[in-house]
């Protein structure tokens, strides 16, 4: 136990901690080494950039970074950079893309852009008279952080709003300061941060010098400043319609009008049961993700937004809704996102600056409309194959080279297994058996004379 601990591992160099680490957790030393310097990029000034993205760093973990094309979104096409390991997905997401390229594409709206911080601080004061000061107190906070929020203001962003919050009912003495903002085409992260803390050191110079305070008032203790990763105001809708009868070539078992039904009440299902919402939004989250790595933003701080929207009302539903009305059928999301298109990663990682640049460089609001009809597309297939074919029949298809892989197939037998299995059932057994027929096939081949 003694031996794997270690003091101080961010102080060695990258050798001396890959070298620490094949020996004391590795059972082939060499070979560790071998495969974590393999994944090194050959720019080895690309390589130190990389590897200060991270801590305790020692290689780079690949991920596929594919492209669906054909997405009408707004009137404009784009061809969506999408990073992800699942197999199928970048197919679902291009084959949606593909089918509502004929029928108007996607529409999408900006709701709002309005991001949040919080100020949470523990006060034994009088709740009535401080919301009272509030207006002098707001006057003052806006004040004192003027150094920091000047640039953005020239840019249209800035603080929007600041709310008194009493939780004391909650917790003893527990108060904040709930803060809105616009922070343009930044995520905004250490802006919105640095707002915040210095708010929480105003307050306590305001609370500690105010003469309308008494003498047990004055002391403020300042619990965190912090932005939240819930965002119901930075919010973008998407949404597929066309008549009932344009969804005839849905399905080839249904008419549009049925399939149109089938499809309403799957994703109703998705709307009353959290069991199947959680995969549902899952496969939102699967077109989601995949853009949001793609640009360098983090998918991370997107999913805990999207899946707390998802409980809103106390029980966790589906983000996307449909109805049939009238003869027409319209599927539509609601997608809470808070993105950037300048700074972090978007500018130092070369594929996702390459990613904004395939975009058009769109600006963040424009990005959350991209976002949103990619999980609204990849929505729509997964639904779409549930309810027609099954989930398993396109998976495991584009799954086909990845248990080949994983059996040790060769090229020769993935050409004949793309064959043989264009109308059969793929399965890790099925596969297994195709490949023992092939290989005693060889063995029962006549050897080539020489």
């Amino acid at each position: 136990m003694q031996e794997k601990s270690i003091s101080g591992l961010h102080k060695l160099s990258k050798e001396e901690k890959m070298h620490w680490l094949a020996v004391h957790y590795t059972t082939a030393p060499e070979e560790t080494l071998e495969v974590l310097r393999s994944f090194w990029h050959e720019d080895e000034e690309l390589q130190r950039v990389m590897d200060g993205f991270s801590e305790n760093t020692l290689s780079n973990y690949f991920f596929p970074y594919g492209i669906a094309p054909n997405f009408l979104i707004d009137g404009r096409l784009y061809a969506v950079p999408m990073v992800i390991e699942e197999s199928s997905v970048v197919a679902a997401a291009a084959s949606a893309s593909k089918y509502w390229l004929s029928k108007g594409g996607f529409k999408t709206t900006v709701l709002g852009t309005t991001k949040l911080g919080q100020l949470h601080f523990s006060w034994s004061g009088d709740a009535a008279k401080l919301q009272k000061l509030m207006p002098e107190l707001r006057h003052q906070l806006l004040e004192d952080v003027q150094p920091i929020t000047t640039n953005m203001e020239k840019r249209g962003g800035g603080v929007l709003s600041i709310e008194l919050l009493d939780m004391g009912e909650l917790e003893p003495h527990y108060f904040q300061l709930r803060v809105s903002f616009e922070t343009c085409d930044s995520m905004g992260a250490n802006f919105i941060n640095s707002v915040l803390e210095e708010f929480g050191r105003s307050l306590q110079l305001f609370m500690s010098s105010h003469p309308a305070m008494h003498a047990h008032e004055r002391e403020v203790e300042i619990i965190m400043a912090i932005l939240s990763n819930y965002t119901p105001d930075c919010i973008v809708r998407a949404e597929v319609s066309c008549p009932v009868e344009a969804l005839d070539d849905a399905c080839i078992n249904l008419d549009g009008s049925g399939f149109a039904e089938k499809f309403a009440k799957a994703v109703r299902i998705a709307e009353i049961d959290p069991y199947r919402a959680a995969t549902h939004n899952k496969g939102i989250y699967n077109g989601v993700d995949a853009v949001v790595i793609a640009t360098g933003n983090d998918f991370r701080a997107t999913e805990a937004c999207g899946h707390t929207y998802a409980t809103r009302d106390g029980q966790y539903r589906s983000l996307s809704h449909c109805r049939v009305e009238e003869g027409v059928f319209t599927f539509w999301l609601d997608l809470p996102i808070a993105l950037g298109t300048v700074g972090g990663l978007t500018k130092l990682h070369p594929l996702a600056h390459l990613s904004l640049d395939i975009l058009g460089q769109p600006s963040a609001p424009e990005l959350m409309s991209i976002i949103a009809a990619t999980g609204l597309a990849q929505n729509f297939a997964a639904v779409r194959s549930l309810v027609t074919t099954g989930i398993q029949k396109g998976h495991m298809k584009m799954h086909l080279m990845n248990i080949l892989n994983h059996l040790g197939g060769d090229t020769s037998d993935c050409l004949a297994a793309e064959l043989y299995f264009q109308d059969r059932v793929v399965s890790f057994s099925a596969v297994r058996e195709f490949l023992d027929r092939r290989e005693e096939e060889k063995q029962k081949a006549p050897a080539k004379a020489i």
